[in-house]
């Protein structure tokens, strides 16, 4: 953590900006930085307001055209991490507006995540994994990050609403009464429960985060962090877990090539395709202040910093994000 907080910090914009969120394959996602993630759910925490954090993949991107349902979920969230190195590096090709460090997700942001909730002392409920691989992730966090508190539930119960073991959980978590809640079930299950159950749920910053206990338990290995950034994560976990796996990433992405050809085609006729964005100025900026003037989106927070003006349309091809040289996230067990 030390380390962490050793490193030169990269400059990020600190409020929603309408060239942000983009759709591609079908489906809409937002093109944030992890630090970006981090400073908008901190604000919610701090604010007292309710936040939902999803993920596209091209797993879900898969499951969104076989389960329209799943729609309603995406599109009720704040903010829709892009979690797939190729799926960025597919939106470059369409010449929008992202960026290899866009790629977000739980392996990404966890370190900047506990750092955060250690200093702040905020309280995190885990819901989800086999039983006791929880309590387990639990208490090696609580080792590592003293200051938070934790509180988990494994995900075997009959998530059937109105019934007697949901209305079980959702009283655990009011009486945690959590800032953050991880809601760690798979997909689709994850997102059709936090989809209905989010108003009766405390006001908190909501996670759909997959298998995120396994890894901090050790039950699942995650991909060392310079694998996912060049884009080989999914082959990373494909041999460590074929059978479970291998429809997911040697199957479905075939179902993906007729909304690939769509966005390819539309990029074409919009005269963008294989042609990048304009470079970003040289220079950086203090991380505590915006990089540039930014254009606020409706996102959930009834704050001031959301509330300001649209710039003017001409203006929003010159807003840029100005970087430094990056630097590397220190994964937490080598630390």
């Amino acid at each position: 953590m030390l380390e962490r907080r050793r490193e030169e910090r990269r400059p990020f914009r600190k409020a929603r900006r309408a060239l942000e969120r983009i759709e591609v394959l079908g489906a809409k996602v937002d093109l944030v930085r992890p630090e970006e993630v981090m400073h908008h759910v901190e604000a919610a925490v701090d604010a007292g307001a309710p936040y939902v954090v999803a993920n596209h993949n091209l797993h879900s991107l898969y499951l969104l055209r076989r389960e329209p349902d799943l729609a309603a979920f995406f599109d009720d969230a704040d903010l829709i991490e892009v979690d797939s190195t190729p799926v960025i590096a597919f939106t470059r090709t369409l010449g929008l507006q992202s960026r290899p460090f866009h790629r977000c997700t739980y392996l990404d942001w966890r370190d900047h995540f506990w750092s955060v909730a250690d200093r702040k002392g905020w309280r995190i409920y885990y819901l989800g994994g086999a039983p006791g691989v929880a309590a387990e992730a639990a208490e090696a966090l609580n080792l590592a990050y003293p200051n938070t508190h934790i509180g988990v539930r494994h995900g075997y119960f009959d998530v059937t609403a109105g019934g007697p073991e949901n209305a079980e959980v959702l009283a655990e978590i009011a009486a945690f009464a959590p800032d953050i809640l991880f809601v760690g079930m798979g997909m689709p299950r994850q997102e059709r429960w936090i989809m209905q159950n989010k108003a009766a749920l405390p006001p908190c910053a909501v996670f759909s985060v997959g298998a995120a206990f396994d890894y901090e338990a050790g039950v699942q290995k995650a991909a060392p962090r310079w694998v996912g950034r060049a884009g080989f994560e999914w082959l990373y976990r494909l041999v460590h877990d074929p059978v479970r796996l291998w429809h997911r990433y040697c199957v479905e992405p075939w179902f993906m090539i007729g909304p690939a050809m769509g966005d390819i085609l539309r990029a074409v006729r919009d005269q963008r395709l294989f042609k990048s964005p304009p470079a970003a100025p040289s220079g950086g900026g203090r991380r505590d202040q915006p990089v540039s003037q930014s254009v606020p989106v409706q996102c959930g927070l009834d704050l001031a910093e959301y509330r300001a003006e649209p710039a003017p349309a001409a203006k929003l091809e010159k807003v840029f994000i100005a970087e430094r040289p990056k630097s590397r996230l220190v994964d937490r067990e080598k630390a």
